[in-house]
């Protein structure tokens, strides 16, 4: 195989210590963003573009192990080891909710109308939020087998997906009901589970296989295996013809969709990645590492210097604000802190 060709990251500096989670924004009319999850306390958003530091949310205890984005990237959640799930103006950084938990939360995810959060954790409970009434008590879901790693939601909030820490399997549930409707089998447990920007597939990593399910149907589409255990994966989402996946070798890998051969091998983390995500638009995307920092790669054409790297804008201290490349929205930005699917078509080792 031909020498791979090495892309030539940003590096985005910050989190002091490994970064857990990542999410990108669809793209609204002041661009789209980038906000991640680490296990020192503080989320930050970035400008998904270039990678410059927006600002820190400061509120939690503990470590925050999952992090996202509404549909107009108007508001964040993050969940987090200090037992609770807080939803934040994204423009302000004001904690506007904080929903107390049992346990650990490790996931959570807005809706599609972005009325409702979802969370997930060591409780093996799963909770609807209703956001427009945040005083009332959540809907409870608390039939998961095991301690919840990951959730999302597709067909238009009808659909909840869980994956759990310690067992294999997703398990697809009825939103109304709180019934399973359908599990997808893995011999590992999920680490990562995406929704494809065109509602078409499900994505998971599992041990060293990354596997692409039908959403609507539930049926294995393609399965890789791949050179060591996989911790993320992303499919590319304007053409769906490639998707990245990083673990345990530090690499950022590059597959072909259709055939699972590697396209590019990224090296330049200094720790095992933790998440991978494709940018909305696929012109980028992004790693987070135990190294504690973030690198968002392009996607378009690649150079061959191994070792070059473009710092992104870094945090100094408790900076309030950073108006240089934000949109405008976005410069007075202030800080505060008070059923079982086996069918198989397709298995290709990479």
């Amino acid at each position: 195989m031909d020498r791979k060709r090495v892309a030539v990251p940003l590096v985005c500096h910050g989190h002091s210590r490994p970064v857990v989670d990542l999410f990108y924004s669809p793209v609204t009319p002041d661009g789209f963003f980038l906000i991640s999850a680490s296990k020192d306390s503080n989320p930050m958003l970035r400008n998904g573009e270039t990678g410059d530091w927006i600002g820190t949310f400061e509120g939690h205890k503990g470590a925050v192990w999952s992090c996202c984005l509404d549909t107009n990237a108007l508001r964040a959640a993050t969940g987090s080891a200090d037992f609770s799930a807080k939803v934040w103006d994204a423009i302000t950084g004001d904690e506007l909710h904080s929903f107390e938990h049992k346990h650990i939360v490790r996931a959570c995810a807005f809706s599609e109308d972005s009325h409702l959060l979802l969370t997930g954790g060591l409780e093996k409970v799963l909770r609807i939020f209703d956001l427009n009434r945040p005083e009332a008590p959540p809907r409870e879901v608390d039939k998961s087998p095991g301690s919840v790693r990951t959730v999302a939601w597709l067909h238009s909030d009808q659909t909840i997906l869980s994956s759990c820490t310690d067992i294999g399997g997703v398990r697809l549930w009825d939103a109304r009901s709180g019934e399973i409707v359908q599990t997808l089998d893995t011999k590992s447990s999920v680490t990562s589970a995406e929704v494809s920007q065109d509602g078409r597939y499900i994505i998971t990593a599992d041990g060293a296989s990354v596997k692409f399910w039908d959403a609507n149907y539930f049926g294995l589409v393609k399965s890789y295996e791949m050179p060591c255990t996989i911790e993320s994966a992303s499919l590319e989402p304007k053409y769906g013809n490639k998707f990245i996946a990083g673990g345990e070798d530090m690499w950022v890998r590059v597959f072909d969709f259709h055939t699972g051969e590697e396209i590019a091998c990224n090296k330049g983390h200094h720790g095992p990645v933790h998440c991978v995500r494709f940018s909305p638009g696929g012109e980028s995307y992004a790693s987070g590492s135990e190294d504690g920092t973030i690198r968002i790669w392009q996607t378009g054409p690649l150079t061959n210097q191994d070792n070059d790297t473009a710092p992104a804008t870094v945090p100094s201290g408790k900076v309030k604000a950073n108006g240089g490349e934000v949109a405008h929205k976005l410069e007075a930005l202030t800080i505060t802190e008070d059923g079982k699917a086996k069918e198989k078509e397709e298995t290709v080792s990479a």
